[in-house]
C-alpha cells in the first residue's frame, strides 16, 4: 500500500482495532470508546476486510486475536503513538492555570510512602491539575500503559512495551520493622524464629526474603499477609511479629511512633524503584512536568 492508498483508511478503524486488541471484548471495547456495540461490531466487519483476516476468533467469552492481528498490531501500536504526538497541542504548560487530569500508577510502597509529598507540591504549584491514582505492580504496569489507562507509572518494573521509556529513581534497602521493646538487633536465629508479617498485593505467603533464606538454609514463618502498607504499623504494635519493608517505608512508619527499624540480619540485594511513562508523551509539556515532580519527590533524596 503506498501513502495514496492510506486515504480509504478510516484512522478511527485503527483505534478500534487497537482497543478490541486490549479488551479482548466488543462490549468492553465499545465502553472503553463510549460506543454502542453495533457500531463496535460494524468497525470489526471492516477491519475484517480491511486486512483480509478474522482478527479475532471467539473463545468462550474472550474474543483471541489470530497471527495476522498480533502481527498488525505490533507494527501499528508505536506508529499511533507517533500520531498522537505528532498531532498533539504543542502549547506551554501552565501549572498554574492548568486543569489537566493526570493519570498515574503507583505501587502500594510508592502511594504510602511518596505520594504525600508529591500531591502537597502539585496542590502548591497547580491547584487546578487532577491526579488520578490506579494500583500497580510489575505485572500490571505493562497492561495499563499500553492501554493508556496511565501515562505514567512508578514501580519495581519488568517487561514493559515496546515503546515506554524508564529510569530509576531511587535503590532501596529493605529493613526490619519491630514494635516489641527487647533490647538490641534480632539475631538471624531470632529472626527466623520470630513471626513475619508480608505486604503482598496478591495474598502470597512468601517473598524475596524467603528466597535469601534458603540460599542459608533457613526459613520463617509468615503468621500475616496484608495487601496494603498502610495500617501495619498498627497491627504490629503490641505483638512480636516482624516485617520486612522498603527502607522509605520504614522511614514513615517508624516517624508515626511505636515502631523501630533496624538493619536485617542477612544480606540482600537493593531493589530498583521505576518511572515508567508512555512514549507517545515523552515530550508532552505537562507530562514532563508530572514527571519532574515525581522525580523530585519520588527520587533518591541525595539526587535532589
Amino acid at each position: 500500500m503506498n501513502r495514496n492508498d492510506l486515504r480509504r483508511v478510516d484512522l478511527n478503524l485503527l483505534i478500534v482495532f487497537e482497543t478490541l486488541m486490549h479488551e479482548r471484548s466488543v462490549t468492553r471495547a465499545a465502553e472503553k470508546l463510549f460506543l454502542g456495540q453495533p457500531a463496535i461490531s460494524a468497525a470489526l466487519s471492516r477491519l475484517r476486510t480491511l486486512f483480509d483476516d478474522p482478527l479475532f476468533v471467539r473463545t468462550g467469552r474472550s474474543m483471541e486475536p489470530s497471527a495476522r492481528a498480533t502481527e498488525i498490531f505490533a507494527l501499528l501500536s508505536p506508529a499511533l503513538d507517533s500520531i498522537s504526538t505528532a498531532v498533539s497541542r504543542a502549547a506551554d504548560f501552565d501549572p498554574a492555570t492548568s486543569t489537566a487530569v493526570f493519570r498515574l500508577g503507583l505501587s502500594d510502597d510508592a502511594e504510602f510512602a511518596l505520594l504525600p509529598l508529591l500531591l502537597k507540591r502539585v496542590r502548591a504549584e497547580a491547584p487546578g491539575v487532577v491526579l488520578v491514582v490506579r494500583r500497580v505492580n510489575y505485572l500490571l504496569m505493562p497492561t495499563l500503559l499500553a492501554s493508556g489507562e496511565i501515562s505514567v507509572g512508578v514501580s519495581y518494573t519488568d517487561d514493559l512495551p515496546a515503546n515506554a521509556k524508564r529510569k530509576v529513581l531511587r535503590r532501596s534497602k529493605p529493613k526490619l520493622l519491630r514494635a516489641d521493646s527487647v533490647p538490641g538487633a534480632l539475631s538471624l536465629d531470632d529472626f527466623c524464629k520470630r513471626p513475619h508479617a508480608l505486604v503482598s498485593f496478591a495474598g502470597d505467603l512468601s517473598g524475596f526474603i524467603d528466597d535469601e533464606l534458603a540460599k542459608l538454609g533457613r526459613q520463617r514463618h509468615v503468621v500475616l499477609a496484608v495487601p496494603q502498607f498502610n495500617g501495619l504499623g498498627s497491627l504490629l504494635t503490641g505483638t512480636d511479629i516482624v516485617a520486612t519493608v522498603p527502607d522509605y517505608t520504614a522511614d514513615i512508619l517508624t516517624a508515626a511512633g511505636g515502631l523501630r527499624a533496624e538493619e536485617l540480619p542477612l544480606e540482600t540485594r537493593t531493589f530498583e524503584l521505576h518511572m515508567a511513562w508512555r512514549g507517545a508523551q515523552d515530550n508532552d509539556p505537562g507530562e514532563k512536568w508530572l514527571r519532574s515532580r515525581i522525580q523530585m519527590f519520588f527520587g533518591d533524596p541525595e539526587s535532589l
